[in-house]
């Protein structure tokens, strides 16, 4: 019988009206989650998540705690069904609503925590404008070597963020040396690059500026052992106690996201079927193109939940 795993989507996926089709579906949803966050946050959170504007939806201090919250709704609603994961993991930011399905945040410290997450980032943002690209065709090595000359030849900081899949590499840093990068990468065969809907430059050297501050916000949140495998999105490791999860959250700030290594460790572990807990199709589509054949499930709305919560059901009672 093989093993179901929870994977949670980072910043990109959000949209205006996240959630929204889940809280009429399942009310409980608002009083359990949504209004409590307004509460907790101090404005009209709910609002934002389901009425936008798209440009304030794309504000980190906004995306993070709504990806969270909307992550954390739908988790909430596969678990009522009857569904539990074997395993979780998450991307970039989708780490922290993993943690929270493990057990080893509560979701108010963990909104608590995203808010001030997006709130320094985007205070570097400000400081050193910065941008983040998906370049797709060429390889993690020659991309890498690509940052280089690009940084080399503007003086600016453009590293690797993310190795998605294996032909699918995100770049960060400055706006210069980015914009250099993609310049490079087409001359190098590169099928395309995407700019990607993110505030600033995540997973890059920048954010080191800010790392002193997230540690101290980390301190401040009880952290405790998971309660099922948590696969590390920074290296695909095990997060083995509540002091590793919260060193591996700072060390993602500036390291690289290896989501393909992640997916692959899951898979060899037993791992065949990944569902998307949160909004969004980005990560099962990753999931299947890094390991085709297995099973990706997604619960972006409320025919998605029910389709996978039946297709979950089912398989588990044919076994």
């Amino acid at each position: 019988m093989g093993r179901t795993a929870f994977v949670f989507p980072g910043q990109g996926s959000q949209r205006v009206g996240m959630g929204l089709d889940l809280v009429k579906q399942w009310p409980h949803l608002r009083d359990t989650y949504y209004a409590p966050a307004d509460d907790i946050l101090g404005f009209p959170f709910s609002a934002l998540c389901w009425e936008g504007p798209a440009a304030a939806l794309a504000d980190m201090r906004i995306t993070q705690p709504a990806m969270l919250l909307c992550s954390v709704a739908a988790f909430d609603v596969l678990r009522r069904h009857g569904l539990a994961p074997d395993a979780v993991a998450g991307h970039s930011l989708g780490e922290v609503s993993a943690l929270v399905c493990a057990g080893v945040l509560d979701w108010r410290d963990a909104l608590r925590l995203v808010r001030i997450r997006g709130e320094l980032m985007t205070s570097v943002t400000e400081q050193v404008p910065g941008r983040m690209a998906a370049v797709v065709g060429l390889t993690l090595y020659q991309v890498e070597e690509l940052c280089l000359r690009a940084a080399a030849e503007t003086g600016d900081v453009v590293e690797i963020a993310n190795h998605n899949d294996p032909t699918q590499v995100v770049v960060s840093g400055q706006v210069a040396g980015v914009d250099r990068l993609c310049d490079l990468v087409g001359g190098a065969g590169a099928d395309r690059v995407v700019a990607l809907r993110i505030g600033g430059p995540a997973h890059c050297s920048l954010m080191g500026r800010v790392a002193d501050a997230f540690a101290a916000a980390l301190d401040d949140v009880p952290f405790r052992a998971p309660e099922v495998p948590v696969y590390s999105g920074s290296n695909g490791v095990l997060v083995t106690d509540g002091e590793h999860a919260k060193q591996l959250l700072l060390g993602q700030l500036t390291g690289r996201v290896l989501w393909t290594d992640v997916v692959r460790r899951m898979t060899a572990d037993g791992v065949d079927r990944f569902v998307e807990v949160g909004p969004g199709k980005a990560l099962s589509g990753l999931c299947g193109r890094i390991a085709p054949g297995v099973t990706t499930l997604r619960t972006g709305d409320a025919q998605q939940v029910q389709q996978t919560v039946e297709a979950v059901l089912r398989t588990e009672g044919a076994a």
